[in-house]
């Protein structure tokens, strides 16, 4: 810290304010409140999730309450309403706070309550995006990418500016939060965004062409059995420049998508098997995580996570307590994923290709495939607006 332009203390010119309390810009501000409101919520009872540190946690007898935090905005909800009461009426003489009731916008996340299940949508946000983007008018699209790139790209004007590029990827990727069958897309945006080429700009205006066609589309959560699966895929050497593979894994609570992940890898596979491994080991540190996220929430997995792999070479490493002088560039990967399958927290098995959710993840579909796969995420058009019931 300086002094201020123009409040220079001639005397003392080395001198800086000691701060008594966080202001806004500063950048210690927002872990300075975190630090300020959760100490304040530790001495009400509540603890600290071991998943997720935005996570507080107060049990009361046989009642449990949740608390999410994301910088001044909070979720509360539990199993015991005089309990809940009693703890914003706390914390309201505590801090300056505003109840605004049941939640039905978190964050930008419109959350809607239906006879059944909740609906989660961002139709509001990804507007805002065309907006920005001057494509509220556009001709809609029914996929986001393409199989085969055209020869020659007619590039929009208004789109090329390198600016504007990285500032629609960076509210895309806002938008994944409830469009994962858009992750992708993104994934592969978001790469170019130093120097985006004529090529991205083209797949960009596809990518918002098919937003403006499924404005109203997002995710619902119903209420099913809390059986956690997950499904793993990747795209062997599929950057043609880098020749990295691309991993794709997603993870279902009974029928609700609660956790997903489109990421390129970070070094080369030699092969598919080897790529394929690599994906499961990382969606494996990804289930230890859900698990602990769910026994939090008072959900105990005490049966091994189903999880899903299309390459039986990747599923007969894993199972092969014998390894091999050519695996050993993955040993580490090799260690997490075996070591998960001895402790019975997860449970390998095959899977046909056409059923391999995570396939959308992790490559360019065609139409009716993306359509078929988009399902299967169980992404959506919202059920109060065409008048559909979500089973």
């Amino acid at each position: 810290m300086t002094q201020p332009k123009g409040f220079e203390d001639t005397l003392h010119p080395d001198y800086v304010c000691h701060l008594h309390k966080a202001i806004y810009g500063l950048k210690h501000a927002p872990r300075q409140w975190y630090n300020t409101f959760t100490s304040f919520l530790v001495s009400l009872g509540f603890c600290h999730s071991q998943a997720d540190p935005s996570l507080m946690i107060y049990q009361q007898d046989s009642a449990k309450i949740f608390l999410l935090i994301y910088v001044d905005d909070i979720l509360i909800t539990g199993s015991n309403k005089d309990i809940i009461q009693s703890i914003l009426n706390k914390l309201s003489n505590e801090f300056s706070m505003k109840h605004l009731g049941l939640a039905t916008k978190f964050l930008g996340i419109h959350i809607q309550k239906l006879s059944n299940a909740y609906f989660l949508s961002q139709s509001k946000y990804a507007f805002s995006i065309l907006t920005l983007a001057d494509l509220t008018r556009c001709n809609p699209l029914a996929n986001p990418s393409c199989t085969k790139n055209p020869s020659t790209f007619n590039v929009e004007p208004f789109l090329a500016d390198p600016a504007l590029y990285r500032r629609i990827t960076g509210s895309l990727q806002y938008l994944t939060l409830t469009r994962p069958n858009i992750a992708f897309s993104v994934n592969m945006l978001s790469q170019h965004m130093h120097d985006p080429q004529p090529s991205n700009i083209y797949m960009l205006k596809r990518l918002l062409q098919y937003i403006k066609g499924t404005l109203n589309f997002g995710l619902p959560i119903t209420k099913t059995n809390l059986n956690l699966k997950s499904f793993s895929d990747a795209d062997w050497a599929g950057d043609p420049i880098t020749r990295r593979s691309t991993s794709g894994y997603c993870s279902f609570l009974g029928d609700t998508l609660i956790s997903w992940t489109v990421k390129k890898q970070r070094t080369i596979s030699r092969s598919s098997t080897e790529s394929e491994y690599r994906a499961l080991a990382a969606l494996t540190v990804d289930i230890i995580w859900l698990r602990r996220l769910l026994n939090d929430f008072g959900i105990s997995q005490n049966y091994p996570t189903d999880l899903y792999c299309d390459n039986m070479s990747a599923i007969a490493l894993a199972n092969n307590p014998i390894f091999h002088s050519r695996t050993k560039h993955i040993e580490i990967d090799q260690k997490i994923l075996r070591d998960q399958i001895q402790q019975n927290n997860i449970r390998l098995h095959p899977i046909s290709t056409l059923d391999q959710t995570a396939d959308i993840l992790t490559k360019s579909l065609s139409t009716p495939r993306f359509h078929q796969l988009r399902t299967k995420l169980t992404v959506c058009q919202d059920p109060s607006i065409f008048g559909g019931v979500l089973e």
